[in-house]
Parts: C-alpha cells; sequence; structure tokens
C-alpha cells in the first residue's frame, strides 16, 4: 500500500487513483486534507456540530463508494465538498427540528445590491489583535472567536454557505459557483451582503464588550498589590 510518508506532494486526483484501487491510507491521507472544509460547509447548512459531523462522516462514505466515478477533468475539492453540501441538504431535510431546505439558489432578492463595503474576513478580523501570552488578552481573542463563529452561524441560509466557502474557506468564486449550483455574479452579491451582515453585528458586539478590553484584574492585580505591599513592609523595616 506504501507508506504515504511523502503524501503532502500528491496530488489530490493521485490520491483519488490510489483510493479507488484500494489503498485506505491514500483515502486517509484524503479525509485528514479536506476534513475541515467539508466540516464548515456542513455547519454552515447545519448549525449543529455532531449533525455536521454524521454528514460529513456519510458524504465521505459515499464519496468511497463513487471513486471510480470521480471524473479527472474535475476538480477533486470541489467534487468533494458538493457531496457534503449535498448530504447536509438531505441531513436537514430529515431533520424535522431544523428550518426548511435552504431556499432555490436561483431566487436571490438581493442581485441588485452592489455597494461597497469596508474589507472584512475572519483572517483579518482575527490577525488584527496582536498575538500575546497574556492570559487576558488571549481570552479577548477567545471571544471575539467566538462571536465571529456565532455571528456567521446566524446569517440567512442563503449568505452562510456563500460565506464560509468565499470568506472561510477561501475559495474562488468560480469554485463557490460550481460547489453550490450558481451563478458566479450571485455568489458575489451574496458574499457582499453576508460580510456587511457580519460587520454590522459584529460592530455592535464589539462596542458592547470594548468595555473589557485591557483589563487589569486577577492575578495581575494580586501581584501588583502584594509587591507594592512587600516595599511598603521593607521600608517600614529600614526606619528607626
Amino acid at each position: 500500500m506504501g507508506t504515504m510518508a511523502d503524501s503532502v506532494f500528491i496530488e489530490d486526483s493521485e490520491l483519488i487513483n490510489r483510493a479507488a484501487s484500494g489503498d485506505t491510507t491514500a483515502f486517509d491521507t484524503l479525509m485528514r486534507r479536506h476534513n475541515q472544509r467539508l466540516y464548515r460547509v456542513a455547519r454552515s447548512v447545519l448549525h449543529d456540530e455532531a449533525d455536521a459531523e454524521e454528514a460529513v462522516q456519510e458524504a465521505w462514505w459515499k464519496a468511497y463508494n463513487h471513486l471510480k466515478d470521480f471524473r479527472s477533468e474535475a476538480k477533486p475539492a470541489t467534487w468533494l465538498t458538493r457531496i457534503a453540501i449535498n448530504e447536509a441538504l438531505m441531513h436537514r431535510r430529515r431533520n424535522k427540528t431544523r428550518e426548511a431546505v435552504i431556499q432555490p439558489m436561483y431566487q436571490d432578492q438581493q442581485t441588485q445590491d452592489t455597494m461597497p463595503m469596508d474589507e472584512f474576513s475572519q483572517a483579518e478580523l482575527s490577525q488584527a489583535l496582536p498575538a500575546t501570552s497574556q492570559p487576558d488578552q488571549q481570552a479577548w481573542r477567545s471571544e471575539l472567536r467566538s462571536l465571529i463563529e456565532k455571528r456567521i452561524d446566524s446569517l440567512p441560509d442563503i449568505y452562510r454557505s456563500v460565506f464560509m466557502l468565499r470568506g472561510v474557506e477561501e475559495m474562488s468564486a468560480n469554485e463557490v459557483a460550481v460547489v453550490l449550483d450558481l451563478p458566479e455574479a450571485t455568489v458575489r452579491v451574496r458574499f457582499m451582503r453576508a460580510r456587511r451582515l457580519l460587520q454590522e453585528a459584529l460592530r455592535h458586539d464589539i462596542d458592547q464588550r470594548a468595555k473589557d478590553a485591557f483589563s487589569f484584574a486577577g492575578a495581575r492585580c494580586d501581584r501588583i498589590l502584594a509587591n507594592v505591599h512587600a516595599r511598603m513592609k521593607a521600608a517600614q523595616a529600614l526606619k528607626p
């Protein structure tokens, strides 16, 4: 079967060919390489971690059983992502506690919305915060990440999957159009609208939490008090 030690250099299409010939290690490598993308897109549809994992697992099983049907002219990542999207949609149809299926992709009422907007992405916003080992600032970064995830979850269905693929996974507009069976222009409009909605929601969230920035409490505050008291005690000891 081979050790696949050089798997990082093996193209997806070659991994599919090997897996189709019975190389399970090649299929494992393919799964590890694309699991995050498939999970994210399934999560964008299902709003639930457990449901998303189940959908991804089923998507991989279907992909495994159709490896020989893969056409070499297709892009493997696109093929796999479409399988995951379809499985997530079917999972949601079966789950009566979720809302109805995503609206038909061509029924976009906002196709005329082309207003310019400030640049925004999850990576850009996260990277804007300085790297630090301070616990309070790490907590702030974690809080921001949670806010972003929460707000992505709250996007309307027709925008959420587009943003997840275009903004988080950084797929091209053309790739997203193929995966979601949308006109490329519609992908661009929905992505722009999704970023606008996220900007507005996050601006409100951050304004509400800004008062907690650069906090100086807990262990750091106690340490300052202890050090000052130590100096006071030392000074007292020097008095005649």
